[in-house]
């Protein structure tokens, strides 16, 4: 346990931080979820809109490091290739 104030404190504040990060992470693999069960189901239209959506989700969550910004970009790139493979 933490033996001073300021211990306590950055205790208390990692705790808050963990769950609003795992909130960020939770919406990024559903919206990437979305975008794949759109392709899977074969609506061109719907996984381009999903898939400009769910990239504005991907570089929100890279920019406050909740993921590595190389991870942001594979998961952008397979996703557009897979977007565009529908065409």
């Amino acid at each position: 346990m933490a033996n001073t104030a300021q211990a306590r404190k950055r205790a208390r504040q990692s705790v808050q931080r963990n769950k609003h990060n795992s909130s960020l992470r939770s919406m990024l693999r559903t919206s990437i979820k979305r975008v794949r069960q759109a392709v899977e189901a074969g609506d061109k239209d719907a996984a381009a809109e999903l898939l400009r959506k769910t990239t504005s989700v991907i570089d929100r969550i890279a920019d406050k490091n909740i993921i590595h910004k190389n991870k942001a970009a594979r998961h952008k790139s397979r996703l557009a290739a897979a977007v565009k493979a529908l065409a």
